[in-house]
């Protein structure tokens, strides 16, 4: 969305300059920095719509920042980072970042990520009174899912869902037992293709059964659907819809 505000933080020039360069082309107002601490403080006084962030920085890497600014908002977060391990990028969203591009990256990919979790995120904010008007609240054996809260209790214990993990644990509740293909099902909650990389996914799906399943290693709620994807599974009758 034009207009919308971009917290670009990377220690490395040619980077920054390159990424506020294509933020700007689409009409964004673009701060920078390069370091964890005035990326901190200008996440306070400027704040973004959304942070790209980098990884590998001085004094506090991009995962110490973005667990920091997760204690206190759900901003979207895009980390880029020339760390491509898959211990490196379930490290990053775990610790709360929404998307994870590895360097070298494509410019105008970088922009269509932006894009979708912008409209993605300005979605979430139209809806979020009409949730509230519905009241819709989902309830399943030992789960309850409040849309206009946007809470989650387990067995009688509110969890803490990131805005992500909230968002597919609903989009995937409201159709239960529907089998969903990984491509497709990413598509829908990140708002933009996969291109054929779908470990973003997977690893929000593995943290979110930390989160509400019983034993995350047998999980009885969002099943893996072998050869497709995951669906919510629940027995015939084994749900309630309050409005």
């Amino acid at each position: 969305m034009s207009g919308s505000k971009i917290l670009v933080v990377d220690d490395e020039a040619d980077i920054t300059e390159l990424i506020s360069l294509y933020m700007e082309r689409e009409g964004y107002l673009v701060q920078t920095t390069d370091n964890g601490e005035d990326a901190l403080a200008f996440a306070d006084s400027f704040q973004p719509d959304l942070i790209v962030l980098d990884v590998q920085m001085k004094q506090m890497d991009g995962f110490d920042v973005c667990k920091q600014i997760r204690a206190v908002s759900d901003v979207p977060i895009l980390f880029v980072s020339c760390k491509s391990d898959d211990t490196d990028i379930i490290h990053g969203l775990t610790v709360g970042g929404d998307d994870y591009m590895t360097k070298p990256f494509s410019p105008s990919q970088l922009v269509a990520r932006v894009k979708a979790h912008l409209r993605r995120q300005s979605v979430n904010d139209r809806q979020r009174p009409y949730d509230r008007a519905a009241g819709e609240v989902l309830r399943f054996d030992g789960l309850v899912i409040d849309l206009p809260g946007r809470t989650v209790h387990v067995r009688g214990k509110e969890v803490f869902l990131s805005t992500k993990e909230f968002e597919l644990l609903v989009r995937l509740a409201k159709t239960p037992n529907r089998a969903f293909a990984l491509d497709d099902l990413y598509t829908i909650v990140w708002g933009h293709d996969s291109m054929g990389d779908t470990r973003t996914l997977m690893v929000h799906v593995s943290n979110l059964r930390k989160k509400i399943e019983p034993d995350p290693a047998n999980p009885t709620y969002i099943v893996t659907v072998r050869g497709v994807g995951y669906k919510f599974n629940i027995k015939e009758g084994n749900t309630h819809v309050q409005r």
